[in-house]
């Protein structure tokens, strides 16, 4: 069974940066994607989270439009973690920000990444960003 544990988050500015991480274990598949998922303040439960970013176990990115270019997803295969810089942060990024993995996934295109196929979720960061 695979588990993730995340660090990291915080509050910031706007303009500042932060990074999170997310550790797994637990893994027994040769393929995995993983990656964020994020959900607004205010947001129920049940509403449908945001697909951030992701990457696949080769290391291919994928990266929703609102965070392109100011944020950066990449991996420590050494260590099973994978980090989430992010730098430029908006107000409108304020948020829950979930890791999540998926084993038996070749590759992923994050704005498509069913959330019924994952395996693990994080336990969750808060970020907030203040104007």
């Amino acid at each position: 069974m695979v588990e993730l544990v995340e660090s990291g988050g915080g509050s910031v500015q706007a303009g500042g940066s932060l990074r999170l991480s997310c550790e797994a274990s637990g893994y027994s598949a040769s393929t995995y994607c993983m990656g964020w998922f994020r959900q607004a303040p205010g947001k129920e439960p049940r509403e449908e989270r945001e697909g951030v970013v992701a990457i696949d176990s080769d290391g291919r990115a994928s990266y929703a439009d609102s965070v392109k270019g100011r944020f950066t997803i990449s991996q420590d295969n050494t260590k099973n973690t994978v980090y989430l810089q992010m730098n430029s942060l908006k107000p409108e990024d304020t948020a829950m920000y979930y890791c999540a993995a998926e084993e038996l996934c070749p590759e992923v295109v994050v704005t498509a990444w069913d959330e019924n196929a994952l395996d693990a979720w994080g336990q969750g960061l808060l970020v907030t960003v203040s104007s």
